[in-house]
């Protein structure tokens, strides 16, 4: 049986990573990988490219997909990533849907944009944007930004959950996702909050709670490995995707970073 060497959540600079589709395909491929897929947020404008390069590299590129969604589970509003695989990015049910969370995130970021100069952190548009036509921006764009004019914030993530992003339900992420022919996935379940300690006996039974009800409602794997989640928590997260019949997925959520880079 043939090993591959696989990672099936990465993100270019069509969103919140660091690289070019052609150069992180170039840098999967020298690192002898067989097969990624482009899973950035909210939008699929990478795909083209990396794909057009990993074919004239011997990498095979997965056309995905990543949303930020809410979910309601025992009275409380889950926020969960769910990943999608093998879409159709000419799909235009799902582009006119994109088309609309960039204009919500659009307006989010003017506030945030906003709130961030009203509270002595003097930034610019300039100092956000990293290229030409740039249409996505994310809080790690900020962070990037605040970090290199020398800024500090104490608890900087939760200083940005003041501006709320709007985000869409994940019943609708996962009918755009299998709309547009694509299989939907539970990203980092290690990192959902509000189901209990990763590890804990809340967590396993909470966690297997919301697979179960996500299965029904068209969910079809889980991304056990992740940076998220060590190898213990890791091996049973595949255990659980298992006995609920899930496909087992793993992925680095590369964005470029080179410590990422490092690990590769």
């Amino acid at each position: 049986m043939m090993d591959y060497k696989v990672d099936f959540h990465t993100h270019t600079y069509h969103s919140d990573g660091l690289m070019k589709p052609t150069e992180m395909v170039r840098l999967f491929a020298e690192k002898q990988y067989d097969i990624v897929a482009i899973t950035d947020h909210d939008g699929v404008g990478g795909v083209q490219e990396a794909q057009i390069a990993g074919e004239a590299l011997g990498l095979q590129i997965i056309a995905g997909i990543e949303f930020a969604t809410e979910y309601e589970f025992e009275g409380e509003t889950l926020e969960l990533h769910m990943l999608g695989y093998y879409i159709d990015i000419e799909n235009e049910d799902l582009l006119d849907r994109l088309r609309d969370i960039r204009k919500a995130r659009k307006e989010r970021n003017e506030k945030l944009l906003q709130k961030l100069n009203d509270a002595g952190y003097e930034l610019t548009w300039d100092d956000i944007l990293t290229r030409p036509k740039q249409t996505y921006i994310g809080k790690p764009n900020f962070a990037r930004a605040l970090e290199k004019k020398g800024y500090v914030i104490e608890n900087m993530w939760d200083f940005f959950a003041e501006v709320p992003k709007e985000k869409i339900s994940a019943e609708e992420a996962m009918d755009l996702i299998k709309g547009a022919g694509g299989i939907p996935v539970l990203a980092h379940p290690a990192q959902i909050k509000h189901i209990g300690e990763p590890g804990s006996e809340e967590f396993w039974t909470k966690l297997e709670k919301l697979i179960r009800e996500l299965k029904k409602k068209g969910m079809k794997g889980l991304e056990c490995f992740h940076p998220s989640a060590d190898d213990d928590l890791a091996g049973k997260l595949a255990v659980l995707a298992g006995k609920c019949y899930l496909h087992i997925l793993q992925g680095s959520d590369f964005h470029g970073e080179p410590e990422q880079i490092a690990k590769l």
